[in-house]
C-alpha cells in the first residue's frame, strides 16, 4: 500500500518527520506539505495525484474545538467534512449556498451538504470519530461560532480538511484525517492553547496507525 501523508505545515508532523527521516517507518510513505488553506491544499494534492497517485491518504493536524468538554490535545477522526464560510448570514441566520439552492445538497461528491468519509479504514480506527468544519476566516468572533455550532454542529475547525476530502471523493482515493484540538474556538489567548501536546499526541497517534498499516 503507498501511502501519501499530508500536513499543512512542517510543525505538525515534525515529531514523525524525524522517525521518517531516520528511516524507522517504512518507505512505502511519501509526504506532502502543502501550506495553509483550502486553496493550497487543493492544488498541492491535486498535482501529487498527477504525479503518483497514492492508495492511501492520512491527513494529520492541528485544529481548533467547539466542544470544551473534550480536552485539549485530544486526537480525532473526522468522519464528514464541509466548508462553513462559503454561505451568507441573512436575517440572522447562516444560509450555505445548499439552502441557497445554488448547488443541489447531492450533489457529487456531496451527501446531504456534506464531504462523507465512507471508507472502512474510518471504521478501523480508534479515535472518535466527529464532524469537522473548513473556513478560510478562523473563527474569532463568538457570534459567528454560534451561527457554525447552530447549523453544523461541528467539533473540529480547520483550514484545510474539506479540500482533502473534496479531492479524494473526486479521484476515488481512501482517506483518513485526524486532528488534535490545540485550542478552543473563539480563543485568541495563546497561552491558554496547547500545541506542544497536541502535535505530540497527534503523531503518537499517526504512527500508530502506520504501524497498524504496515
Amino acid at each position: 500500500m503507498q501511502i501519501l501523508i499530508v500536513a499543512a505545515t512542517v510543525i505538525e508532523i515534525n515529531p514523525f518527520l524525524e522517525q521518517y527521516r531516520e528511516g524507522t517507518i517504512k518507505d512505502n510513505i511519501d509526504v506532502l506539505v502543502t501550506g495553509i488553506g483550502l486553496m493550497a491544499a487543493t492544488y498541492s494534492i491535486t498535482k501529487q495525484f498527477h504525479l503518483k497517485k497514492p492508495d492511501l491518504v492520512i491527513q494529520a493536524g492541528v485544529g481548533g474545538c467547539f466542544d470544551k468538554k473534550r480536552s485539549l490535545g485530544t486526537v480525532m477522526a473526522i468522519k464528514q467534512e464541509t466548508v462553513a464560510d462559503q454561505s451568507v448570514i441573512e436575517i440572522d441566520q447562516l444560509k450555505t449556498l445548499f439552502d441557497l439552492k445554488l448547488v443541489p445538497h447531492n450533489q457529487y461528491p456531496y451527501h446531504n451538504g456534506w464531504l462523507v468519509n465512507k471508507n472502512e479504514i474510518l471504521k478501523k480506527v480508534r479515535l472518535p470519530k466527529v464532524k469537522g468544519i473548513s473556513v478560510n476566516e478562523i473563527t474569532t468572533s463568538k457570534q459567528k461560532m454560534r451561527f457554525y455550532e447552530n447549523h453544523f454542529a461541528p467539533v473540529v475547525e480547520s483550514m484545510e480538511g474539506a479540500a482533502l476530502h473534496y479531492v479524494c471523493l473526486m479521484e476515488n482515493v481512501p482517506f483518513l484525517q485526524i486532528r488534535a484540538v490545540s485550542n478552543y474556538i473563539a480563543e485568541r489567548n495563546k497561552k491558554n492553547w496547547n500545541m506542544k501536546e497536541s502535535i505530540s499526541n497527534l503523531n503518537t497517534e499517526l504512527i500508530k496507525l502506520l504501524q497498524q498499516l504496515n
